[in-house]
């Protein structure tokens, strides 16, 4: 999974580029993040800030790669970018569209430094379409995508904000498998060299709603608490403990709700199981909810491990980090003294793993010197 010796020029900002060319730098890419001469990356001054007051989010997907300063506004700064383009393999933007071209940095432009680069535009609503000049952020796609109406109980609950921003890492994460299939292809076919890569946020989360998407091009209008997965059955739902705590039940194959009605001592229930009454599956589901209340979140995982009910819990995000399984996983790193902050390692495991472990952020600006020596400055 190494990608050394691949160069990536990155001109994105805040938290779906910037996970995009961390997980490029965590596989070898060098990483050159260009930035402007005033504040940078918006991410470094976004609370909540860590011991050394810089942006939480700006640490979390920013380690390993260089900060270079450049006026793109400036004839020098633009010469210059160009001067590295020549050197790069991999160009990557996150502005609105029209930006790059105001700038001198669209694909065309770009191409004619490096025919053969890779250009990636990263935005919310992609280059065409009505909306590709909204300001947005992962609410607004999500929501769009119709990942919003999905997630609520049902029609008369409002629609949640997602506890975490799956549109911005869906299509981050799109974007960067995007771009190494696309050096792969042209590993393959080097006389295909260069292309340019058109990746939005909405249409990764679209894509994302597979089961939904599917149901509705079949002329159904899946809703929100009436489908599989979104908690028409009780055998598929979170549920309420003892102790006040929740825990997820996810038993869809009858093997495994058999599993679950006979560890419960509740074999009763077994011919319940999906049934297409809905006056069954109401009381079913009432049924259970005064069964998991009978004992505490602990008592519960005591009783279902070891046994084939596909039963979890709901972690908050700091439990998560002395779940037994998630530190058996080795899936939180330290990191060693100096500027480097706590954060998820690459999260595929290999045979041969991954030759370096990135800790470091850059300071803004930090390798603008070391850069342009490069490059003959």
């Amino acid at each position: 999974m190494q990608i050394d010796g691949i160069r990536v020029i990155d001109l994105t900002r805040l938290l779906p580029g910037g996970y995009t060319s961390q997980l490029l730098a965590e596989m070898g890419a060098d990483v050159i993040k260009v930035e402007d001469p005033d504040v940078g990356d918006y991410a470094r001054n976004q609370p909540p800030s860590t011991p050394e007051d810089v942006g939480a989010l700006f640490t979390a997907v920013n380690r390993g790669k260089r900060s270079i300063v450049l006026d793109l506004k400036s004839e020098k700064g633009l010469e210059r970018l160009y001067r590295l383009v020549e050197t790069a393999d991999v160009f990557f933007e996150g502005f609105r569209p029209g930006v790059a071209e105001r700038l001198g940095i669209d694909y065309e432009s770009i191409r004619e430094q490096n025919p053969e680069i890779v250009y990636c535009s990263l935005s919310g609503y992609g280059q065409t379409g009505p909306l590709r000049n909204q300001p947005g952020h992962d609410l607004n796609y999500a929501g769009v995508a119709g990942l919003l109406d999905m997630t609520r109980h049902d029609e008369d609950h409002r629609p949640p904000v997602p506890g975490f921003p799956m549109a911005d890492l869906a299509a981050g994460l799109f974007a960067g498998f995007s771009i190494v299939s696309e050096l792969l292809s042209q590993h393959l076919q080097p006389e295909n060299a260069g292309n340019y890569l058109d990746v939005s946020m909405t249409d990764v989360g679209y894509a994302f709603g597979q089961v939904a998407t599917l149901e509705a091009l079949c002329g159904n209008d899946p809703r929100p608490g009436e489908t599989t997965l979104t908690g028409k059955y009780p055998c598929y739902d979170v549920y309420e403990t003892a102790d006040e705590r929740y825990v997820t039940l996810a038993a869809l194959e009858p093997k495994f709700w058999r599993e679950f009605c006979s560890v419960i001592g509740r074999e009763d229930l077994v011919d319940e199981h999906m049934s297409s009454d809905g006056a069954v599956r109401e009381a079913l589901e009432s049924e259970l909810r005064e069964v998991f209340r009978t004992r505490t979140r602990s008592e519960w995982r005591a009783e279902f491990t070891g046994t084939e009910v596909p039963f979890g819990v709901v972690n908050t995000p700091k439990e998560t980090l002395s779940d037994p399984h998630i530190t058996s996983r080795g899936l939180v790193q330290t990191g060693p003294d100096g500027r480097s902050v706590p954060h998820p390692v690459f999260p595929v495991k290999t045979a041969n793993g991954l030759e370096d472990e990135l800790f470091e952020y850059p300071a803004h600006g930090e390798h603008t010197d070391e850069v342009l020596e490069e490059l003959g400055y």
